[in-house]
């Protein structure tokens, strides 16, 4: 075969896309797509048609490039340099559900709401949980994610992913290694399906359960703001007995304010946008709010959003 090996940066992206069936488009903006409605733009983003796809596209992509999975952006704070490289935003081709007897399979972009949602119809118990999780269910996998008594590792069968070289591989809840709001996928692997267990139950009783759970998550968090989830993990028992929001409003963060980002009055666990905030303001906000706690309690809170990207003005 006579053919020009791809050189520079733009020939080895064009090179992965050839022959692709999803969207790609270039200098991509991602802000509106966040909760917070912050952040600049994907040097790439790609929207794969479905899980071979995204395969196809792996497997010719340079190790050398980046390339980061993104979801629903509920729980992400996208820098105001953008994001370098290719963004992979998985989209109607994995949002598929089937029922089976004891639980359903669904794919990566399935919000959580719906999945809880379709539980409940089919007369499944046990994920109610997931209506009080905004985000979807690729990300939920990858950081274990749990509210109100129940968290994936505790419901998950089987999750299926795509390696970064393109393979496909199916693995087991052990293979996953989970832990608290993390899990042990292989680095640069994106899930694409999930097997979620569930119990046979009244569809009534469960629909009051989930009704119970987003009226608990309406009274308590700021859901209407435009926020990004929980912020930092609560520390490990051994370090303190208090919880994240706890150590925050001990510390005097309450309402505390970064330009246009402010601590929730609400729940204070949880970073929101005013209005005209940029990423650099929330993530400055958010150390300064760990340094705070540091300093009254010693106790170190680590991130649970992700932030991702260059600050603006950095080199690509």
């Amino acid at each position: 075969m006579n053919s020009t090996p791809a050189t520079t940066l733009d020939d080895m992206v064009r090179h992965a896309f050839a022959g692709t069936r999803g969207r790609v488009t270039a200098q991509a903006p991602l802000g509106a797509r966040t909760w917070f409605r912050v952040g600049g733009p994907a040097e790439w983003l790609f929207q794969p048609r479905d899980a071979d796809d995204l395969a196809g596209m792996l497997q010719r992509l340079s190790p050398e490039l980046p390339v980061i999975a993104l979801g629903a952006c509920s729980n992400v704070i996208i820098r105001d340099g953008g994001l370098d490289g290719i963004v992979v935003r998985m989209a109607r081709g994995f949002a598929d559900i089937a029922v089976e007897a004891d639980g359903l399979v669904v794919g990566s972009a399935c919000l959580d709401a719906t999945v809880a949602e379709h539980a409940a119809q089919a007369g499944l118990a046990g994920l109610e949980f997931l209506a009080g999780i905004p985000g979807s269910i690729g990300g939920a996998v990858r950081m274990n994610a749990g509210a109100y008594g129940a968290d994936i590792a505790s419901v998950l069968d089987w999750a299926e992913i795509v390696t970064r070289d393109g393979n496909m591989v199916r693995l087991g809840n052990a293979a996953l290694r989970f832990g608290y709001r993390r899990s042990g996928l292989p680095e640069g692997a994106m899930v694409v399906r999930a097997r979620l267990r569930g119990m046979p139950a009244s569809p009534a009783d469960i629909a009051v359960r989930i009704g119970d759970i987003r009226t608990a998550r309406e009274q308590s968090q700021p859901v209407r703001a435009r926020t990004g989830g929980s912020t930092f993990r609560n520390p490990e028992p051994e370090v303190s007995a208090r919880k994240a929001w706890e150590l925050i409003d001990q510390a005097g963060c309450r309402g505390l304010r970064q330009g246009d980002a402010q601590v929730s009055e609400k729940h204070c666990n949880f970073l929101i946008n005013l209005g005209n905030a940029t990423a650099h303001d929330l993530e400055t906000l958010g150390d300064a709010v760990r340094q705070r706690v540091a300093q009254h309690s010693g106790v170190q809170l680590h991130w649970e959003i992700k932030r991702l990207g260059r600050t603006q003005g950095a080199r690509a």
